[in-house]
């Protein structure tokens, strides 16, 4: 695997981490159609857990297989693959050598309303399996949130010591927050930067809002200056909150929309200066053919220049 001058410059800000890590984040960063540009398109299927088999797959009836999943994503040529335990282990005796995958170890769900997530896998099972990374989902605001950290923490520490990174979910969501204040600029920026102190190499967020959710936070974006008045400029504040575009950050292709929405979204999100997008639903509920071209566009948009400013 021969990295590109745009990867090696990104491993540089890796340089605490052990080779295998390393080695894990730049087959990543070096496979499918976006290798060696820094961008990212990961495809992931926790929805089954998170929401419910039928919201996930009614739409598209073949989605209820996992092997639909995992040849999506490698007939798609995406940068790597996440799902939970048992998904993964429906194809990786046959297929993980065919992308990189990410082992999802902890899910939440639906059925009941607590805002938080159980462990139903580990970093052993992503050694076991394969994988190239675990990923964890944490929930800044919840109640219970100081817990979810310190579980994330140890994790992270067991994965690096078997040389593998870490994706972070990072939703704020839970105690006072409102609704609207889970997708305000300052919650996203506030989840990124927490995520990169528990030691995320990749940090997976939602495309922020205008809206700023806590009152002394509003006083300094205000008194500062700190443009959000787009979707782009938004994004270069979240990569701002990572370390200053030293960690890897993915935005999240929310709930099913339109082609067009998703497109112009993806757009501001590449001139914003994102290093790529995890898009679950709105590709996998959809016929295969139709997912790969929507895919091919993203993917695309990812490959073209990036404008100078925000």
């Amino acid at each position: 695997m021969k990295i590109t001058p745009k990867i090696s410059k990104i491993l540089e800000h890796y340089d605490h981490e052990t080779p295998a890590v390393r080695k894990n984040l730049a087959q990543i960063l070096m496979h499918g159609k976006l290798a060696g540009t820094g961008k990212l398109v990961i495809l992931p299927v926790d929805q089954g857990f998170e929401h419910g088999p039928a919201r996930s797959f009614a739409a598209n009836p073949p989605a209820y297989d996992p092997l639909y999943h995992w040849n999506l994503a490698i007939n798609a040529k995406l940068s790597a693959f996440a799902a939970p335990l048992g998904l993964l282990e429906s194809g990786a005796h046959k297929l993980n050598a065919e992308i990189p995958t990410i082992l999802k170890i902890n899910s939440s769900n639906t059925i009941g309303k607590a805002q938080d997530q159980s462990l139903n896998a580990s970093p052993k099972d992503a050694l076991r399996l394969g994988a190239n990374a675990i990923g964890l989902t944490i929930y800044p605001g919840a109640d219970n949130s100081l817990e979810m950290y310190e579980e994330t923490k140890d994790n992270i520490a067991e994965a690096r010591a078997l040389g593998l990174p870490a994706v972070v979910w990072s939703y704020p969501r839970g105690g006072p927050l409102s609704k609207e204040g889970e997708t305000a600029l300052d919650s996203v920026a506030y989840g990124t930067h927490i995520a990169a102190l528990l030691g995320a190499h990749i940090i997976k967020v939602k495309p922020p809002t205008q809206h700023l959710e806590n009152p002394d936070a509003k006083k300094v974006y205000e008194s500062r200056g700190i443009p959000r008045d787009t979707l782009a400029r938004r994004v270069a504040h979240i990569r701002e909150a990572a370390f200053n575009g030293r960690r890897i950050v993915v935005f999240s292709g929310g709930a099913s929309t339109g082609d067009n929405d998703l497109l112009a979204q993806v757009q501001e999100l590449h001139k914003g200066g994102a290093n790529g997008s995890i898009i679950g639903r709105n590709s996998f509920q959809r016929p295969q053919k139709d997912a790969l071209d929507l895919l091919a566009r993203i993917i695309a948009i990812y490959r073209s220049p990036e404008n100078e400013t925000p």
